[in-house]
């Protein structure tokens, strides 16, 4: 008891110093304790919000997730990340602890990519060492993540330019390279491209993935689940928007999932209002690679054309030339007699051939 209340008064008296400091090995050296040790590695890998939104991103990969939905909002100095996905999920015993040091569902798979090793279990304690705010709101085994995160943009920095997207441009030498600030955006597209095929992810204001969210899961369900479905609590959480009844139901369920939206704002996402975000990936090359507009002249007789279809000169009068031959044995046997070329229409459904004819005298 002695020794506890020594070790107590000691601690009181030396203050903070004393308790980061394991043992003195003498002439300036001490063993940090592994407390402190384990906060000067969270200060060293989170500098920005962006190495939050990679670190973020890299554990909804990590968990199997086929679709990310990265939600982003800056009001006044605070700077709201809300990550939801369709991956493994993590169990509610473990929603506060996995924000401990050293907490990890990788034993066996730690590995290192593009932005260094994973796995070590310190990306999140990281996080919330860094973040005025770290929760997992929901998640449940099979069906997903949301987790969020709120900074203090005075004490951790992010690019001033969080507004540009980035845009692929050729170089003297021939390549292609990304251009355009290391913002949010940008390292969510260099994340998008180096796991294309592996998973798709989305990004945009709370409402836009809100809209996206509700879009996505009422193609994927069944009328009779979305109105009796209820809270749906055996559906992913990238799909639970789709059951909302009304505003008010879609604007609590957002709030929920770490997209704080207003009930006018989920009317509109009700209504169709807000057109539902492209993914990254596509968005990059549609926006870097814009198709360009067709120069082919118009054929002769060719009316209407469907929006995207287009024939060639050459095939419109291959379709000419094959019609002419089929109809010969037919005008021959009706005692018919072609009136002119055949006229080729192209709409949205079908590609009609008109072959003018007249009864021979």
């Amino acid at each position: 008891m002695a020794d506890e209340a020594l070790t107590e008064f000691i601690d009181d008296v030396c203050g903070e110093s004393r308790l980061r400091v394991e043992a003195d090995l003498g002439d300036g050296f001490v063993r940090l304790r592994s407390s402190e040790a384990e906060r000067r590695q969270a200060a060293q890998d989170i500098r920005s919000s962006e190495d939050i939104v990679i670190e973020l991103l890299r554990n909804a990969r990590d968990a199997g997730a086929r679709h990310i939905f990265l939600a982003t909002q800056k009001v006044g100095e605070r700077r709201l990340l809300t990550v939801i996905d369709d991956g493994a999920g993590i169990p509610e015993a473990l929603h506060e602890r996995v924000f401990e040091p050293r907490v990890t569902s990788k034993l066996d798979s730690a590995h290192m990519d593009k932005w260094g090793m994973h796995g070590r279990g310190m990306a999140l304690f990281s996080i919330s060492v860094n973040a005025e705010e770290a929760s997992v709101l929901q998640s449940a085994p099979n069906l997903g993540t949301c987790l969020s995160v709120t900074t203090d943009a005075t004490r951790l920095g992010e690019k001033t330019d969080q507004s540009t997207f980035p845009r692929f441009e050729r170089e003297s030498s021939g390549a292609w390279a990304m251009r355009g600030p290391k913002n949010i955006l940008r390292t969510t597209a260099e994340f998008a491209l180096e796991h294309r095929g592996d998973c798709e992810v989305f990004t945009g204001t709370p409402v836009e993935v809100a809209a996206t969210l509700y879009d996505r899961g009422a193609a994927s369900l069944s009328p009779a689940v979305r109105a009796f479905g209820g809270q749906g609590l055996d559906l992913s959480f990238v799909k639970r928007l789709a059951l909302a009844s009304d505003p008010a139901d879609l604007s609590e369920r957002c709030e929920a999932m770490g997209l704080p939206l207003s009930e006018r704002s989920a009317r509109r996402i009700l209504d169709g209002a807000i057109a539902p975000l492209e993914n990254l990936t596509d968005r990059m090359a549609n926006e870097s690679f814009p198709a360009a507009p067709s120069r082919e002249k118009p054929v002769p007789g060719a009316r209407g054309r469907a929006r995207g279809l287009k024939l060639a000169p050459e095939d419109a009068e291959a379709l000419r030339r094959g019609v002419a031959r089929l109809m010969e044995p037919i005008v021959e046997g009706y005692y018919l007699e072609a009136a002119g070329q055949a006229d080729i229409s192209v709409n949205a459904e079908a590609i009609r051939i008109t072959v003018p004819i007249r009864r021979m005298p």
